[in-house]
């Protein structure tokens, strides 16, 4: 339980504090431990944490093959039993089981009003109230009514149909009035510019397009390129009327009630043409991290497929269970954690980045966040997300001086060491850790990571101060955002869980990244995805999709991820290379860039950062966007005065002491010598998608990046 400690950290009193409250909790331990273990029965906890998960099924010279360890439930067993087969027959079903229970949930804005900035700017804010909730049966009536209203403005079964829209219950019911209609939905993000927009739009040749208030007056320009567009339907905001006029004469412009309010009205009964489970569910736009967005084809077997995975991760649902859904519902994941969240009569409440938390951009002063107000118990978020989380806990403690910055030092590994012999610490968790739990609203029991590999130190942090599991996945667009998930019993970090069920995960040798199945201690190897969450092909891209896509004799779909893993013992799968990430140094090193970001991204100094390596080079360098406010406290320290946060990132001196940190703190966390940035250049722009710089899911854009970045980068190696 003894730490060594330094005396420069605090001074002696720090120190004989900390050494006391040691002592203590070491006589209490010696004192309870086995009255703990006999009534916590840990060996049973420990006995679950190292089950095996996955199998072998099958081995060759090449590959290897794994599935997942076959387990069912209650609910599972009645979802398939009812012979689910589209999102049509899953959201009957859901509405049947759960008819009258709230469904979707949307925060009211009562007004928005003119704030008065410290610095003399006025911000937009917004006052706002309570949530507002609609039924499965409510919703079933706006999503029929929804879909008979494109029928009435000229759609027919399978004509596609685009949704360029931010998140919110609307979104949901459109999709749900898609999939009771048959039109394809062709979804893109919201943050994406224009040229993606018309690629979408142009590819597909939809004839209508469902956007918001917020975003119709993009279509102002767009429409100029989407010669196809005849209808677009927006949703409407809550205080504020939208602006109909300016847009191309030919262009139909709707609001969202009107179409439901024609599908009610009509008189007309149009043939039902009921989807199959072949027919595409949605052509889903992937803003990439490289090249031009490739729309992947998801058939409804696809999303049902996935849907019968993602059971698991919460059951069983708990009375009083809420999700907060506020990642994009273009993202598949978003999309089919939600239905999964519906099907088992769990309540979606909406959300979004401004208004999350008591300290949200939007908010007009006194106003609470939305996680406050919903109080949610499941979440999704993605790594990003979770990082700032970690650094948001991280910078609160050292606030508090350096007593208590040690004394959660202490309590962490305290506690991370107890729940490593299966023991939960009922009485620390009162005392300091419940109070960090408010910072998502107090009451989540279960927080999922997806879309990029977790630090495995901010994974165990973050579990531990809020108490939960926080289970980390992987999949992909073009699997249904599913691959593998972690159990909720599993306590390592690096890993990403098993497969799920119905989904089998293949190694297959990559000789050039001297990756193979007969690896030893595990298997490694270039991750195949195979199941019936394996999405169709590309739309229209018959090349692209011959070289990642294939079927085997069996006719199960399968895809080429271009990530590499390795199987773990116990049957779980992580990631440990990326084929386009890895670049090879000019004294035959290979460096995994996606690597030594993620592990020098957990840095209190990192927003973000990007690094690249020159294969005639013989060391790599980094772009760093800094975090503001540790910034400004390095350049106190070394009595930096300076003007702005452009001008701290120029300063000579401030960047050579970044770049000591980094290299300290890249020993650290072990990194090899030719994987630490030689150099470094701090980016006081914000890297976000609307800069074409990151993905929608935050997911680095290399090529851009380099573009953007290519003469800070011919300086950082011209210098050294």
């Amino acid at each position: 339980m003894s730490e060594t400690v330094r005396n420069d950290d605090g001074g002696i009193a720090v120190t004989v504090g900390l050494g006391f409250i040691q002592t203590c909790m070491f006589v209490y331990d010696f004192f309870t431990y086995p009255l703990y273990y006999a009534i916590q029965q840990p060996w049973k906890r420990v006995e679950a944490m190292e089950a095996i998960r996955a199998t072998r099924i099958e081995e060759t010279k090449t590959s290897v093959t794994y599935k997942p360890i076959e387990k069912s439930c209650e609910d599972l067993d009645k979802f398939k039993a009812a012979g689910i087969q589209t999102m049509y027959d899953c959201f009957e079903y859901a509405v049947k089981l759960h008819s009258h229970s709230r469904m979707l949930g949307t925060r009211t804005v009562i007004r928005e009003e003119d704030e008065v900035q410290p610095n003399g700017k006025n911000f937009k804010k917004w006052e706002m109230g309570d949530y507002e909730w609609k039924s499965y049966t409510q919703i079933d009536e706006m999503a029929n009514n929804f879909g008979k209203g494109l029928r009435v403005t000229g759609l027919n079964p399978m004509d596609r149909i685009c949704i360029f829209a931010e998140t919110k219950a609307d979104w949901l019911v459109c999709a749900l009035g898609c999939f009771k209609q048959t039109f394809p939905l062709v979804t893109l993000y919201a943050n994406l510019g224009d040229d993606a927009i018309a690629h979408g739009v142009n590819e597909t040749e939809v004839t209508h397009v469902i956007t918001t208030h917020e975003l119709l007056p993009k279509f102002k320009n767009v429409l100029a390129q989407t010669p196809t567009v005849k209808h677009i339907i927006f949703l409407e905001d809550q205080i504020n009327p939208t602006d109909k006029s300016g847009y191309r004469q030919d262009v139909n412009i709707h609001a969202f009630q009107e179409i439901i309010e024609m599908g009610r009205t009509t008189t007309v009964n149009y043939p039902v043409r009921r989807p199959t489970q072949d027919d595409p569910a949605i052509i889903m736009y992937t803003s990439g991290s490289t090249g031009t967005p490739k729309g992947v084809v998801l058939p409804h077997e696809a999303l049902i497929t996935t849907i019968k995975g993602f059971f698991f991760v919460v059951n069983p649902a708990r009375p009083g269970d809420i999700y907060l859904g506020y990642l994009p519902l273009a993202h598949i994941l978003e999309l089919l954690a939600e239905m999964t969240m519906l099907v088992q009569g769990i309540s979606v409440g909406y959300s979004s980045p401004n208004t999350m938390i008591d300290t949200s951009t939007k908010l007009k002063k006194g106003t609470k966040g939305d996680c406050t107000v919903l109080r949610p118990t499941l979440m999704c978020a993605v790594p990003l997300v979770i990082d700032r989380i970690y650094k948001g806990i991280q910078q609160k403690v050292s606030k508090k001086g350096p007593f208590f910055r040690r004394l959660i030092d202490f309590c962490y590994r305290y506690k991370s060491a107890y729940r490593r012999r299966g023991m939960p610490t009922p009485i620390l968790d009162f005392l300091i850790f419940n109070k960090m739990s408010a910072i998502v609203g107090g009451k989540i029991r279960l927080l999922l990571s997806g879309g990029a590999p977790l630090s495995p130190d901010t994974h165990d942090f973050v579990r531990c101060a809020l108490d939960l599991p926080l289970v980390q996945g992987y999949g992909l667009t073009e699997t249904c955002a599913c691959a593998t998930i972690m159990d909720a019993d599993e306590i390592s970090t690096g890993a990403a869980g098993p497969p799920l069920q119905g989904v089998q995960i293949q190694l297959i040798n990559w000789d050039e990244g001297n990756y193979t199945v007969n690896d030893q201690p595990n298997p490694r190897g270039e991750i195949v995805i195979g199941g019936g969450n394996v999405a169709s092909e590309y739309f229209r891209q018959p090349e692209k999709t011959k070289e990642d896509f294939f079927c085997d004799a069996s006719a199960r779909r399968w895809f080429r991820t271009g990530d590499i893993g390795q199987i773990n013992p116990d049957g779980t799968l992580k990631i440990v290379d990326r084929k386009k990430d890895l670049v090879k140094l000019h004294h035959g090193e290979y460096v995994s860039l996606g690597k030594v970001e993620s592990l020098l991204k957990t840095h209190p100094l990192i927003d973000n950062m990007c690094v690249y390596g020159d294969s005639m080079e013989s060391f790599v360098i980094c772009l760093v966007m800094p975090d503001h406010n540790k910034l400004t406290e390095m350049a106190e320290k070394l009595n930096i005065a300076t003007e702005s946060f452009e001008e701290m990132c120029k300063d000579t001196t401030l960047n050579a002491e970044v770049v000591k940190e980094l290299q300290s703190y890249g020993k650290k966390v072990k990194l090899e010598r030719f994987e630490i940035p030689g150099a470094v250049t701090l980016c006081p722009e914000l890297w976000t998608p609307e800069s074409g710089l990151v993905t929608a899911a935050f997911k680095l854009k290399r090529k851009p990046i380099q573009d953007y970045y290519q003469k800070e980068l011919k300086q950082m190696y011209e210098k050294r």
